[in-house]
């Protein structure tokens, strides 16, 4: 396995801590949860392109667009009386 097979730990860690973050009570931590999900999409991004696992990039990429939409409702840049929320 090359250096960047091994890039799939990583991306397997920060997407546990990332979840837990997200679980979290506190707003801050739930924030702090949807940046480290980004992170690890990257990460599974970088190994998905290296392995040819391209059902997972594409995953990956749908995944980010839907934390990206975590962060905007957790850093208060939502309507406060939509019925999304």
């Amino acid at each position: 396995m090359g250096t960047l097979g091994f890039i799939q730990w990583p991306a397997f860690a920060t997407s546990v801590a990332a979840a837990w973050f997200v679980a979290s009570h506190s707003e801050h931590r739930r924030n702090l949860g949807f940046w480290v999900f980004l992170l690890s999409n990257l990460l599974w991004v970088i190994w998905g392109v290296h392995t040819g696992a391209w059902a997972l990039v594409a995953l990956q990429v749908c995944l980010s667009a839907l934390n990206v939409r975590g962060l905007f409702k957790t850093e208060g840049h939502n309507d406060q009386g939509r019925a999304d929320r």
